[in-house]
């Protein structure tokens, strides 16, 4: 009996291996777009990415032909969504200027690919709110607000 428990432990851990080894490069990019965070300098992500696998593993039996990248898409979501509201500011990542929502919004829709009506209750929210917050996100992130313009010299002489 502990020969073929065993055998299943080791069957399971090398799936799981497999699994981290084709998944997390992705995962852990869209948890650094979820953060806000440089992809050089994202421990958040990291451990963002490290939580959610953590919880796919422990669940990895009960998969039963899940798909379980989408079970660690979802964590990582879950995650950061229980978390972000309170610590919402990114450190200079491309999303920065999205609230947490929005950047959760916008990566489960464009860079995951996952439809309104998933992402919709994922989060709670009605199919509407998605859409309508997805297209403000987008707005901000394609048509970021113009700084100050450069300052002129005064002098009459024209720049060299």
């Amino acid at each position: 009996m502990r020969e073929r428990q065993a055998f299943q432990d080791a069957r399971r851990a090398r799936e799981f291996e497999a699994f981290v080894a084709g998944a997390a490069g992705r995962l852990l990019h869209a948890a650094t777009l979820l953060t806000a965070e440089l992809p050089d300098d994202n421990p958040r992500a990291r451990a963002l990415l490290t939580d959610a696998l953590t919880h796919t593993y422990a669940t990895w039996d009960r998969l039963r032909g899940e798909d379980p990248y989408d079970r660690a898409r979802q964590q990582v979501a879950v995650r950061f969504a229980r978390g972000a509201w309170r610590r919402h500011r990114g450190h200079g990542g491309v999303l920065e200027r999205l609230n947490p929502q929005e950047r959760l919004i916008l990566v489960l829709r464009m860079y995951e690919g996952v439809a309104e009506e998933q992402t919709a209750a994922l989060l709670g929210l009605p199919t509407e709110r998605v859409q309508v917050i997805c297209a403000r996100a987008m707005a901000r992130v394609l048509h970021p607000p113009r700084g100050p313009a450069p300052a002129r010299a005064l002098s009459g002489t024209a720049p060299s």
